[in-house]
């Protein structure tokens, strides 16, 4: 990806293309899953550790998708806050069927 788009809404194809495989979408969802239930329990018992876990967790599956999966760079490297947003849009479509694994 070049710079930065001006909008979300145009990010967002570029996003979806470049987490284009089965695979990746799996373990985007997986660590989005893992990351949500360690939020809970960060809330539940107040230990950060694991808010920590839950990062590690959901970063490292989605590198390992893009990776050995998609044979990309992920796009937080370049666009952290739309590709954060993204991994829970992704998430979202696909709970809802609007996107498919």
């Amino acid at each position: 990806m070049s710079a930065l788009p001006l909008t979300f809404a145009e990010f967002y194809p570029r996003y979806l293309r470049e987490h284009s495989r089965r695979g990746t979408r799996v373990l985007h969802f997986i660590g989005t899953s893992l990351f949500l239930v360690c939020f809970v329990l960060l809330v539940l018992t107040g230990r950060w550790e694991w808010l920590v876990a839950g990062i590690v967790a959901a970063y490292g599956l989605a590198w390992v998708g893009h990776f050995f999966v998609e044979h990309n760079r992920p796009a937080t490297f370049q666009h952290p806050w739309y590709s954060l947003l993204g991994d829970f849009k992704l998430y979202a479509d696909l709970w809802r069927g609007r996107e498919k694994f």
